[in-house]
């Protein structure tokens, strides 16, 4: 009874043939459908003598990385003889980590080889840095390699055109500049952007024009007003250094200290005439009190003088005139 049920449970020679035939297909198809998706990738990689293997291609598309782009930036690299050491270099694992945190691989890469061919000092590390602080790294590259120049002021939103400063006579100058600045790679990361440098140069320029005795000295020597604004350090704690200021465009405005000191003149004349009219109301209030003063004497007057009559009715019945009379006379009689 043993004996049969381990011959039924042992498979026959053609089920094991089988059964390795199967297997040797599905790793057959398996082995066709990796060379077919990733195969192509690879065998570029490897011919051109970059690190990508097979394992990393797999992962990558579970991963849903563009693995293309990987094998693309990787390629670019070995070409362009960057290094690719595990500590400082790039990988192919240091770009899926840097992709995987939403960085831009090609950028990042093409910004190496651009600071490499340019001789700066850039290594993986700060050129991905730079890229997830949400800075533009070959755009800064070739800032630093090629000086930019911006306006200052800005008028690429509709602002101003010029800049309005005053000099010490009080006449207005409207003046545009620009500003060549190149990329500062150091300070890229926590450094002020090109607002900060726009405003402090029109800043720079105003002082410079406020310090100037006359408009005069200004338009004689323009450029007293950009080593002005160089010798303040504009470009201090900023991702960009100041190569020059140049003046492009300076206008003569208003006489604005000879319209403030007529303002102030029309100023002057109105207090004066509030004034004036204040003594003016002061003296014909005194004036009217001094005819209800005089009006109120003459009242007092005419009370008085009819009080006369009064007075001499009372003396004439009291008998005080009749008597006083006759002394009267004998006095004058006498003093004769």
């Amino acid at each position: 009874m043993l004996e049969s049920v381990f011959c039924v449970a042992l498979p026959t020679s053609g089920q094991v043939l089988v059964a390795v035939g199967v297997f040797a297909v599905i790793v057959a198809m398996v082995i066709v459908t990796i060379i077919f998706k990733w195969g192509s990738f690879w065998f570029q990689a490897y011919m051109s003598g970059a690190s990508v293997s097979m394992a990393s291609l797999i992962a990558m598309t579970f991963l849903r990385i563009d693995h293309r782009m990987i094998v693309t930036a990787m390629i670019m690299g070995r070409q362009a003889g960057l290094k690719t050491d595990r500590e400082s270099g790039m990988t192919t694992g240091r770009l899926q980590s840097h992709y995987l945190a939403g960085g831009n691989v090609k950028n990042v890469v093409q910004a190496i080889i651009a600071a490499q061919r340019a001789g700066i000092d850039l290594d993986f590390d700060r050129a991905t840095a730079i890229d997830l602080a949400g800075r533009d790294v070959l755009r800064a590259v070739q800032t630093s390699v090629s000086p930019k120049v911006i306006h200052c002021p800005d008028n690429s939103h509709g602002a101003a055109r010029t800049l309005s400063a005053v000099a010490k006579n009080g006449v207005e100058l409207r003046v545009a500049a620009r500003v060549t600045v190149r990329t500062n790679l150091e300070r890229l990361i926590g450094g002020a952007t090109e607002d900060t440098v726009i405003a402090r140069v029109g800043q720079g320029i105003i002082s410079a024009i406020g310090s100037a005795e006359t408009h005069m000295d200004v338009l004689e020597r323009p450029s007293q007003i950009s080593k002005g604004a160089m010798a303040n350090g504009l470009d201090a704690n900023t991702a960009f250094a100041i190569v020059s200021i140049d003046i492009s465009d300076i206008d003569v405005g208003e006489n604005i200290g000879a319209r403030l000191q007529s303002d102030q003149a029309d100023a002057d004349t109105r207090i004066a005439r509030a004034k004036a009219e204040v003594r003016r109301a002061e003296a014909v209030a005194r004036e009217q009190q001094m005819k209800a003063k005089v009006t109120e004497s003459q009242g007092n007057l005419v009370l008085a003088e009819a009080k006369v009559p009064a007075a001499l009715a009372e003396a004439f019945r009291g008998g005080l005139l009749r008597n006083q009379a006759p002394k009267l006379l004998q006095n004058e009689n006498n003093q004769q």
